[in-house]
């Protein structure tokens, strides 16, 4: 095993130890919780080994980097998410290797998706983002839609081809009442969550958390968290 490689196998066992903690202080299952390594700025090189050391999901937030990255990884038994900003014009290469797109904000954003799933013949998971920091009509400081627009976007993706509404996502906001609250905040989107499986039973996904509030994540009912540094450590970014 590789210098690397065992890095990498050392963090993704402590923060297995911190997921498993979490659910059992939260009386929850750790089968209830789905990692997602956040492999952004990291080479296929890292990719490669998590795979092989059992890791399923992995994130990206852009297109840039996630592109070529998908490419050299392909045929990896792998799920790949897209977590950043989608500018509509990027949207055709994302729907490309994405499985399932996180961010999804904006109904100009549902259409381009739509239009794109549908000619590359696939079926491309969607999140709703909600900008805990956002008023009304208005979106969040890191993308998303304000807690009363989930519903109207929720509806448009599940009426649109080639797509399938698989949930809520946020990050936890750095301006506005949930600053510094992130337990709250996540709580907040569990609630948004339960209005939305009333009218979508089957969206029941919930992407809360990162390396440094993944606790409060799990504590709130998120059913996944997304973990980069803990995982990956701090590098330079790619080129």
């Amino acid at each position: 095993m590789t210098d690397r490689k065992h890095e990498l196998a050392a963090n993704l066992a402590k923060v297995e130890e911190r997921i498993t903690a979490a659910c059992v202080a939260a009386g929850r299952a750790r089968e209830e919780v789905t990692l997602i390594v956040v492999t952004k700025t990291y080479p296929a090189s890292d990719v490669r080994l998590l795979s092989e050391l059992g890791v399923r999901h992995v994130a990206e937030n852009k297109d840039q980097d996630a592109g070529p990255k998908a490419a050299e990884c392909a045929g990896l038994p792998l799920r790949w998410h897209f977590v950043g900003q989608l500018q509509t014009n990027k949207v055709r290469s994302v729907v490309g290797y994405a499985d399932v797109v996180q961010s999804v904000d904006r109904a100009r954003l549902v259409t381009a998706l739509s239009k794109e799933a549908v000619r590359a013949g696939r079926e491309v998971g969607c999140l709703v983002q909600v900008a805990l920091d956002a008023g009304a009509g208005e979106r969040g400081e890191r993308g998303g839609v304000a807690p009363g627009g989930v519903e109207e976007l929720a509806a448009l993706v599940d009426g649109s081809p080639g797509l399938r509404l698989d949930g809520l996502m946020t990050v936890a906001p750095l301006t506005g009442e949930y600053a510094g609250r992130q337990r709250e905040a996540f709580g907040r989107l569990m609630d948004l969550s339960t209005d939305l499986r009333r009218a979508h039973p089957a969206a029941n996904m919930v992407s809360a958390g990162m390396s440094a509030d993944l606790e409060d994540a799990v504590a709130a009912g998120a059913t996944h968290v997304r973990v980069g540094t803990a995982v990956l450590g701090v590098r330079p970014r790619l080129g």
